[in-house]
C-alpha cells in the first residue's frame, strides 16, 4: 500500500512522457552536490524509467513499481548543470556505463577519464547535461559478457572481434530513451561531446539540432592504446588525437 504522502509530494517531481508507444517517467530535479577535483559542484539530477505499459496516472505507476524489483536491473539518469532549458548554448554527453572504468578506474579503456572530463567541461562551460546510460555496459552486451570479452582480449582478440566471437554485434547500444528525455528537458541546439559518429547520427536522425561536436580524447596509455586504435580503425570513431599510434 502506497503511503498517501507519496501522492502529495512526488507527482510534482515526476514528468510523464509518452513517446514511441512507451511511457517514460522522469523524476527530478534533485540537488546533487558532487566532488569534482576537490571542489563541490551542485548538479541537478534526474533519473528515468521507461515502460511498455501505458500507465498514465501517477497512482497506478506507484502501485506498479511496488511490485517490481528495480534493483535487479539498471536505470539511467542525467546530471544537469546551469540553465539547461533556456541557455543558448549547452554541452551534452551521452556516457555509456563502464563498471570497470567509471567505478574501479580501470586503464583498459578511457571511460573513467571521459566521464570526469565531460563533467568538468560542462561546469566550465556553464551549462550542460551528462546522460549516464545504464544499459550500455560493454557496448550493450552487459557486464558478465564484457568480462568474458576481456578474457578473449587477453588472448589477442581486439574489442570488436571479442564481441563478435561471443555472438553479438560490435555495438548494440540504443540512444532512443535518452533522446526522449533530452527533448523533454531542452528544445534548443546542443554541442555534443563525443568521438562516436553513431551518437551524432542518433541525435540528428531524431530531429535534434547539433550546433557543434566536441572531441573527447585523452588518458592514452600502454594499457588502452590498442583499444583506442580499434575504436578508430574498426568502429569508425572520429580521429582528433595524434598520440595513439
Amino acid at each position: 500500500m502506497i503511503d498517501a504522502r507519496v501522492l502529495k509530494i512526488l507527482p510534482d517531481k515526476i514528468k510523464v512522457i509518452e513517446a514511441n508507444e512507451k511511457m517514460t517517467y522522469v523524476v527530478g530535479p534533485i540537488q546533487l552536490p558532487v566532488n569534482l577535483d576537490g571542489h563541490t559542484v551542485t548538479f541537478q539530477w534526474y533519473c528515468w524509467l521507461t515502460s511498455n505499459e501505458m500507465i498514465r496516472d501517477m497512482a497506478g505507476m506507484f502501485e506498479k513499481l511496488s511490485d517490481v524489483s528495480l534493483a535487479e536491473s539498471q536505470q539511467s539518469s542525467v546530471l544537469v548543470y546551469g540553465d539547461f532549458e533556456e541557455s543558448d548554448d549547452a554541452l551534452i554527453r551521452f556516457h555509456s556505463i563502464c563498471h570497470t572504468g567509471d567505478i574501479f578506474g580501470s586503464k583498459r579503456c578511457d571511460c573513467g577519464y571521459q566521464l570526469k572530463q565531460a563533467m568538468k567541461e560542462i561546469v566550465d562551460h556553464g551549462c550542460g547535461a551528462l546522460f549516464y546510460l545504464a544499459n550500455h555496459e560493454g557496448r550493450g552486451i552487459g557486464l558478465y559478457n564484457k568480462a568474458m570479452a576481456y578474457i578473449l582480449q587477453e588472448q589477442g582478440f581486439d574489442t570488436v572481434d571479442a564481441n563478435l566471437a561471443l555472438g553479438f554485434k560490435d555495438d548494440v547500444r540504443s540512444y532512443e530513451e535518452a533522446i526522449v528525455v533530452l527533448k523533454a528537458l531542452r528544445q534548443k541546439p546542443v554541442t555534443l561531446m563525443t568521438n562516436n559518429p553513431k551518437k551524432l547520427d542518433a541525435l540528428v536522425g531524431a530531429g535534434l539540432e547539433v550546433s557543434e561536436r566536441m572531441p573527447l580524447w585523452g588518458d592514452v596509455s600502454e594499457f588502452n592504446r590498442r583499444y583506442l586504435q580499434t575504436k578508430i580503425e574498426r568502429s569508425g570513431h572520429f580521429e582528433e588525437v595524434h598520440d595513439i599510434g
